[in-house]
This record gives C-alpha cells, structure tokens and sequence, in this order.
C-alpha cells in the first residue's frame, strides 16, 4: 500500500500503541471539519487502501474537495473490513461460492483461492416459522420444526464453516442478524494486523440484508448489498460506488410522552421518502442526539431502506460509550473507541457546526404522534387518530375494485388452478361478516378482523424502551382482565436471547404470555413472510367471505403478498400498539377514543388506561439490566444447541452437491470459458413483464409460502415433496430451479401484460395465451427470443434480494426498462448480466403509448454509452425513444462484459 499524504500514525490507549491512518495529514490542505461524519470515514478508508490503482492520489484529493453533489458523477472504491450474512442471503451465497470453486478446477484455477478474505459471520436468523403460537411450548415446536425442515440447508452451512476460512456461523435459535451485529458483533472501532502492526480503524461492513444499515446507529457505516455483491466483497473486490450525497436530517428536542421509537421513525420514513434520498447517505446532527438512547437510534438506521438511502447514520458520542459498555463490551475496547473517534475527529458535540450537506431537513421531536404505516408501504403514515377512517376508505376501496373485477372479467380466469382464487359474485357488501366457529368460541370475522398481531423483526425488538413498553401494556389489561380476540393470532419473537432475559426481570414474560405473546423464536418471523399459517377456521373465513383482514406488526416491512397471502391490509406499529391492536381485534376502532376492551367488572377500558408514562418505562428498564446480562447471553453464541452440534458435517474441499430439493449446484457457471462472452444487440425482444410504480423485490423474488398448484409447486410435488414440506421460497434460494419458478410468482403482482389476473401470469405474444410467467419464459427461451420488463417509479424496492436479479436472468429477461430504479436492486441487475435501463424524464410506458404487445430493438452498445436508442415496433409502426443505460461506473461495465461479478471475479481468479 502506499501513502503519499504521510498520514500513517501512532496511537497510544493505556499504554498499548496503535497505527492508524490521521486523516490530520489532509488538514494542511483541506478543512475536513466541513465533511460530514460519514465521509471522513470513507475517506479513512481510501487513505488506508490507496495502491495507486483501486485508490489513487486523485480519488482521494476529489473527496476531499466534496462540496455536496458536484462529484455525483466521480466514483471511489470502498473496502468495508467484514460482511454479514443473514440466512436467506446467505445460503445462495454460500451456494455460489462453492460453484465457483468447482469452476476454478473447470478453468484450471486454484480453488482453494475462493476463500473469504476478511471476516465473514452469517447469523441464521430467518428459517424459523410461526407455526405454533399462544402456548408455553410454542418456542420448542417451532424450533423443532425449523430443523426438521430446514435440515440439508444446515448441514450445507455446516460444511462452508469448516471449509472456508475467515468464516462465522451464528447457529439458528440466537437471534436477529442486525440485533446480534449491533449487541455483539460490531466494535465501533477495530484492530486488524497488517506487516506485523496493529492497525485501528473504523468498523465497516457491507450485509446481505437491506437493515444492515441498523449499525449505523453505532456509528458503523456500512449498508445492505446483493448476495451477488457480498461474493464479490469476500473475495477481496472492492465496492464501487458513485460519490453520494449526503443528506443532513437535523433533529432537536425530545419525543413527549405518548410517543414511541417507532413512531419516531416511521415519521422519519415518510419525510425523507417525501423528499427523495435514494442512493443517498443520510446523516442525524443536532441537539435532539442527546436525547436520544442508542437503540432508538437504531431503529431509526434500521429502516433507511425504507426511506431509500443507502445509509443513515449517527456519528459517535458519548451514548455510543454508553451502550457499548452495557452490551458488555472490555473496557479496553471501549477506550479505544472513545480515543480514536477524537483523534480522527469523528466525535459528536453538541455544539459541533455544521458539516456542509447536499441537502438537509429537520424535525421536532416534540411534533411526532403515535402512528401507523400502511396497508402497503412503510412510508405510507398514518397518525393513530386518523387510523380508523384510513381504513374505512381502504375498505370502500377494495370493494368497488373487486365489484368492478367480477363485473367485468371472464370468470374462468378466476379459478382454483394455477395460484388463483375462486371468487364468489355475491355482492362483496354482503359478505361483511362470516360465522366461525373455533376452540369453544363462536363469534362473526368481520372486514378489518386484527388476524396478524406480531412482536416481531430487528427495528423494534432491539429497543428495549418499546419492548418494556408493550410488556407493561400487557400487564394492564391483563390486571384488568382483558384478553386478545379469539381470532387474533398471536406472537413475541425477540432478537436476541438477552430480551427474554431482562422481561423476565421486569416481571413482563407473564402477562404477554397471558394475552397469548407467547415467545414463539428468535429470529425474523412475520416481517419475512414466515407468519405461518392462519388457524383453518379464520383462513377458511376470509376465504369464503373474501374478507379484506389486517395484520398488524412491528416490522419494517408491509409489502403486498408479504406478511400472509390472505391478509390483505398490513400495519407497521409499535409493540405496545400491536398489543393494543390484539386486544381490539379490529382496524375499524378508533384507539384513541373507543374502548380497546371490557374490564373484568363490565366497564370499558381505553388505551389511556393502560398506556405506561415513560417514567413507568426508564424504572423498569434500570431495574431490569442486571450487570453482565448481555455477556452472559452472548458467551456462547457460535455453540448452538444440541441438535445444531449434531448435525454431520462433509470435510470435502469442493462440495459434492448430494441429491437435495434445497441446495443444488447453479447453472450460472455452466460451459464457461476465460473468454469474454460475445456482446450481441438485442433485437426482437418482447415483453414477459409489464408492471407499474414501486415494484418491490417480493414482487418479483417472494419469500413466503409456494402454492401448491404454481409452477415451483408443481416442481416440487414432481420431486416427491408434499405440500406441508414446501417450507418457503427464502428457505429454497439455494435451489435454481424452485426460484427461476418462483421469479415474479408473487400472488399480488399484478401484470399488466394478463390483465384482469393476480400472481405470476402473462400473456404469450405469439399465441396471446395466458399462461405462467415460467411457462411462457421457457416457450421465449426455446425459441431464443430476448425478453425484457417495463415498469414504472421505485422499481426494485425493498429487501437488498438477489434472487430478484438471479431470477430475471435465469427467465432470459435481458433488460429491465424502469422510470426509475431502487439502489440495491438496479446494481444486483448489472451484477448478474441483466442491463438496467431507465426512460427520460417525463417519458413512460404510458407517454410513449408502449402496452408492451410490441417487438423491442436496442441499439448495439459500443464503449460505455449513456443513452441507448430503443425501437418498438407494432403493427408496422414504430416507436421509438432513448433510454438512459443505469450502468454506473466503470467498473460495473466490466462486470456487465463478463456477464456478471462472479464471473467477472472467477476470471480475475483464474488468470
């Protein structure tokens, strides 16, 4: 490595000496006091990594020079020092990984050079269900049932953990991949050896999940990227990327009393989503830092996917100190953070000034309101006094669409083949209520029925506030003998094993239990999709009254098909509002002034009356934190349980790939050769998938329940699996050919190319058949016709899921024309040899009049352009427009030529 600036130099913390790179060397030059936080930590990163060619001299005098968005189109090489996986995104990755070294031997390369080459922790975090709830024994049925199902994934794990080094596996039933990152895994600063010295630095990192991002709270920078782009990090690959804006969110005063994190964010979400940061970093000053605790500012840095930056982040301070010291971390650490953060300058005050922003915007914290978002999006916030008729015009909504549908579309395409489901042409007002009869109980499901209460995902079961919170809500009404609705099914999975700890300190395990919280796991549960199944009486009804019901959880994410595929309306909410929402038990209740339930004696009980002050809160808190509870929790956190130590574990170098419906070996590296693949123009290509705005990754890649009658369904049946074995589409990513069927499968996706229809259907040009997307894929492929995709604003939102792009190109699809595409997303296309396009501004679909029953021609890409010409052809008429080519570095096009980073890094490898 090189270092023209000199900056190389020594730290002393307690008698024990440091190297580290000073960004004080630049001051000569630059006044660094200008920067934002952010960026004087990837500026660090370019002083430690400078070579002269992935870091130049230049790269480093142009960040320097920063000034807000005037170097958008200079890129830089960031090197983040570790990766975490989670385990959705982490088994494909680890698929890949061994493909490529069964590739190396195919194109005589050393295999044992597909290796991690900085540290690797992949947490399993996502596999377990909600199968059984509202049971003290729901925890150890669940548990029993994840390793059942998800045994040969296990065991695959198993087998990279002993083959590959510099690689952690965090067994399943630890906790939440972003919560054990922030609790245990991340040191703020740490300590690498290089040449025999130890060298201090920030902690960085990139993750395969989007809430990556949640470190940020620490002050860690890192972000979620594709499985596809984490590879490509473990194998020594710097990250390219563009400069970006940063974008400064002051934030002063303090939440009031009926407030909560959540809602705090969830106001964030909505203002930043307003103002437009994707691809951006966000950056939190102010005065109303200080008032802050750090797990609200977590849970604020969680969601920065749903806002659509790329981070948002807290810069470090004294409650950064705080929090590492109570999560148990040595002192010496602790030491060290303080004094380097100082040192570089990358200590908060609160009378710091400014740094220049690109942009900012600002929030009283006294302004936030108790909220909802939803039915759809996280950004989408409802204030909780609005909450009740918000639904009510959700509800007239659905019922006029619905009634407008069954009068006007033939009735066939609306049976139980194929994923669809039946419809009833009663008149849907009629059909409010349904009768149920179930456990002893009778009572009417009715339009709004609260179906889905969950405790659940990273953004709040981090925080201890609205965990304690939620308990003491409990506790009310179970005092006052209230009880949750019968048709509520109900669930409490904590991300770490220190929640159940201090709860069960604070005396509040009971009486969540009670209300039937019973802890259910620990892991992602209802906000990945894995919710479980609905009790048959209650599916059965929404089904047969085609019912618009409601899950309401404290999630991050609400998309379309994602929670349950029969609940159609879902609330992002903060965990005592979950509990509330249970004991209601309907959308259609005003919380704020209708009663949330009877009392034992017969007289109402509002949410006022069992909504703790936040004083109730901090004390039970305090006396809640034992010393030493987060260390004694995490002491043994890679050991697992009995039934994880049990597992056999192959030692071969290259995998053997045994018969298996879970893991397979991919198709992508199959015939390949050293040599570039031809680059042909696309021509006659047509189009598979017409969509409109805010198309997210569960659209096109879910990761829920596989219908049995869908083409990853029928696939699976013809491999001797039955339908209660389907598991989920996350837990198969490690399987092609389950995925490529499930690409754009997503039962609420609403192709505009069949239209009328719900799920994965298209319409087959050459015949104008409606058929799967799969089918209709396969019939293209055979005939060797290039597909592409239309689509609207905010294409690819969402979960940073490289099955998206994997599955795009495994379908033939060859480009995606958007309006405009999410970060993750757009990137994870060019990743895997999918060209990423997007209209003009101010053109669509719709003002070039394209209703994709066209034949497409692109123009043959010489160099690396920035627009491409585009033919669309009908009817002998011709439409033709350019196109911005979203291809964005230099770096990215060499990805592209190769067909895609893996093969573009296998090459690097081979040669």
């Amino acid at each position: 490595m090189s270092d023209s600036f000199q900056s190389k130099s020594t730290l002393d913390v307690n008698g024990k000496s440091y190297r580290y790179y000073s960004l004080k060397a630049l001051e000569g030059d630059y006044n660094l006091d200008r920067l934002p936080y952010c960026l004087k930590v990837l500026l660090e990163n370019l002083l430690r990594k400078e070579d002269g060619k992935s870091v130049s001299v230049d790269d480093i005098h142009t960040l320097c020079r920063w000034k807000g968005s005037d170097e958008a189109s200079e890129q830089v090489n960031f090197t983040p020092a570790r990766v975490v996986l989670q385990d959705f995104t982490g088994v494909p990755a680890v698929v890949d990984l061994a493909a490529m070294r069964a590739a190396m031997r195919q194109l005589n390369g050393d295999p044992a050079k597909i290796n991690p080459l900085g540290a690797v922790d992949l947490v399993i975090d996502h596999s377990v269900m909600v199968d059984y709830y509202g049971n003290p024994d729901s925890l150890a049925k669940n548990t029993e049932k994840e390793f059942e199902r998800n045994n040969e994934r296990y065991q695959f794990l198993r087998w990279g953990q002993q083959a590959f080094s510099n690689f952690r596996v965090v067994p399943p039933g630890t906790g939440i991949v972003h919560q054990v990152n922030l609790e245990y895994l991340a040191k703020a600063v740490l300590v690498e050896e290089h040449d025999g010295e130890q060298v201090a630095l920030p902690d960085t990192l990139v993750g395969t999940d989007s809430h990556t991002t949640m470190i940020n709270g620490l002050g860690v920078l890192g972000w979620g990227v594709g499985g596809i782009e984490a590879e490509a990090a473990m194998l020594g690959q710097p990250i390219t990327m563009l400069i970006p804006e940063v974008v400064g969110f002051e934030l002063k005063g303090e939440l009031p009393p009926s407030a909560t994190a959540t809602d705090l964010v969830l106001t964030v979400t909505q203002m930043l989503r307003e103002r437009g940061v994707v691809g951006k970093f966000v950056e939190f000053y102010g005065p109303g830092l200080s008032k802050l605790p750090l797990a609200d500012r977590a849970t604020i840095a969680n969601m920065a996917p749903e806002y659509g930056a790329t981070c948002g982040i807290f810069p470090i301070d004294d409650e950064t100190l705080n929090y590492l010291a109570l999560t148990g971390r040595e002192q010496a650490q602790i030491d060290l953070v303080e004094a380097y953060a100082k040192e570089q300058g990358l200590w908060r005050h609160d009378d710091d000034p400014v740094a220049d922003y690109s942009d900012t915007l600002h929030l009283d914290l006294g302004d936030v309101v108790p909220s909802l978002a939803g039915p759809k999006r996280p950004q989408d916030r409802i204030a909780l006094t609005d909450a009740k008729a918000e639904f009510n015009t959700l509800l007239e909504q659905e019922l006029q669409e619905q009634e407008t549908v069954i009068a006007s579309t033939d009735d066939s395409r609306f049976t139980s083949e194929g994923g669809q489901t039946a419809v009833d042409n009663t008149n849907l007002h009629e059909r409010g209520a349904v009768p149920v009869a179930m456990n002893g109980q009778e009572f009417m499901l009715e339009h709004g029925a609260v179906v889905i209460a969950a405790i659940t995902s990273c953004t709040n079961t981090s925080n201890p506030a609205v965990l304690v919170a939620a308990g003491l809500v409990a506790q009310k009404a179970h005092d006052l003998g209230l009880t949750t609705k019968p048709w509520v099914k109900t669930s409490f999975a904590p991300g770490s094993q220190v929640v159940p700890a201090y709860m069960k300190n604070a005396g509040l395990l009971e009486p969540l239990a009670e209300l039937g919280f019973d802890i259910v796991g620990f892991g992602c549960t209802t906000c990945i999709g894995n919710s479980g199944p609905l009790p048959p009486p209650v599916q059965n009804a929404v089904r047969a009254g085609d019912l618009l019901v409601a899950g309401v959880l404290s999630g991050n994410r609400n998309f379309e098909g994602r929670i349950h595929q029969d609940v159609r309306a879902n609330y992002l909410a903060s965990p005592p509002l979950v509990v509330a929402y249970a004991l209601a038990g309907n959308m259609n209740v005003d919380l704020l002034n209708d009663p949330v339930g009877e009392s034992k004696d017969g007289k109402p009980v509002y949410l006022k009356d069992i909504w703790p002050s936040p004083k109730e809160v901090a004390d039970t808190i305090a006396s809640a934190m034992t010393e030493g509870i987060y260390a004694d929790k995490y002491a043994d956190v890679f050991k697992g349980t009995e039934a994880w130590q049990q597992l056999p574990v192959p030692e071969d170098e290259i995998y053997s790939w045994p018969e298996s419906t879970y893991v397979k070996k991919p198709p992508y590296f199959d015939g390949m050769t050293m040599e570039l693949p031809e680059s042909k123009p696309i021509t006659d290509a047509r189009c598979l998938v017409k969509v409109g705005d805010s198309i997210t990754t569960d659209h096109i890649s879910p990761a829920g329940a596989i219908k049995p009658d869908s083409p990853a369904g029928q696939y699976l049946r013809e491999k001797g699996v039955e339908p209660e074995d389907f598991n989920s589409y996350g837990s198969r990513r490690g399987n092609d050919d389950v995925m490529v069927r499930g690409t754009f499968a997503n039962v609420r996706l609403k192709n505009q190319m069949a239209p009328g229809t719900e799920g994965g259907w298209t319409t087959y040009l050459p015949t104008d058949e409606q058929m799967s997307i799969y089918e209709a894929s396969q019939k293209y492929q055979a005939d060797n016709v290039p597909l592409i995709v239309l689509a609207g604003k905010e294409y690819g939102t969402g979960s940073s899921r490289d099955w998206a792009a994997k599955g795009t190109n495994l379908l033939g699809i060859k480009a995606v024309i958007a309006q405009s595409f999410e970060r993750i997303h757009r990137s994870n296309l060019v990743g895997f040899g999918v060209l990423p396009l997007q209209f003009k501004d101010g053109e669509s679909v719709e003002s070039l009049g394209l209703d994709g029953s066209e034949t497409f021609d692109f123009d043959a890409i010489e160099g690396e352009p920035k627009t491409l010409g585009v033919t669309a052809r009908k009817d002998g008429k011709d439409i033709s427009f350019e196109v911005r080519v979203r291809i964005d570095t230099a770096v990215e096009w060499d990805y592209y030529r190769h067909g895609g980073i893996l093969h573009y890094v296998l090459r690097q490898l081979a040669g």
